[in-house]
């Protein structure tokens, strides 16, 4: 038997057949009605990005394409441009979102998920133009997505991880977010 080497995975094609591919073996071409604009070096680090999914976070030596296919279109979706929106903004001062309830909406121990549900649930309270937007339950989204009931290093790294992402987003987002102030606690 043959070795798999260590940057592989064996990829199940439809037939059966098992191939090994490398995350820079893989290319992918982004197509449908309305595809959005993603430029190849985009495209690229997200499709290696869910090979370091499978790979590493799930220490998975065998996929299926299907599988593949579909966490890397849940990725683009969640990571696609916000659509424009030409209504009236909100009323409320104030958008709140419980941290772990999207932890437990993107599975366990599943932060290659989270995190496209993150930047939505953002874009979200942005387009109702609130002055403050809230993110509660922090520690707990934290340890759901680590899978442990108790604090840890890698706990500590994401709680991190998560803060940065939210305010990278927001900068992103800067046009439709001048004067909000963002809380995470």
């Amino acid at each position: 038997m043959i070795t798999l080497a260590s940057d592989c995975l064996l990829f199940q094609t439809p037939s059966g057949e098992s191939v090994p591919y490398s995350a820079d073996m893989i290319s992918i071409e982004v197509g449908g009605d309305n595809p959005p604009h993603f430029d190849a070096e985009f495209v690229d680090q997200a499709t290696k990005a869910v090979f370091h999914y499978f790979k590493h976070d799930q220490a998975r030596t065998t996929v299926t394409m299907g599988e593949f296919a579909d966490a890397l279109e849940k990725v683009l979706h969640g990571l696609a441009p916000a659509p424009e929106t030409s209504g009236p903004p909100g009323s409320s001062d104030l958008a709140e979102t419980d941290l772990r309830q999207l932890a437990v909406a993107s599975g366990q121990g599943c932060d290659l998920f989270f995190f496209p549900l993150l930047r939505d649930e953002l874009r979200q309270h942005l387009q109702k133009s609130p002055r403050v937007v809230r993110f509660h339950g922090l520690r707990g989204c934290v340890k759901q997505l680590a899978g442990v009931n108790r604090w840890s290093g890698r706990c500590r790294d994401l709680h991190g991880q998560i803060v940065d992402y939210l305010r990278q987003c927001l900068h992103a987002e800067r046009s439709k977010a001048s004067e909000i102030s963002l809380l995470v606690e």
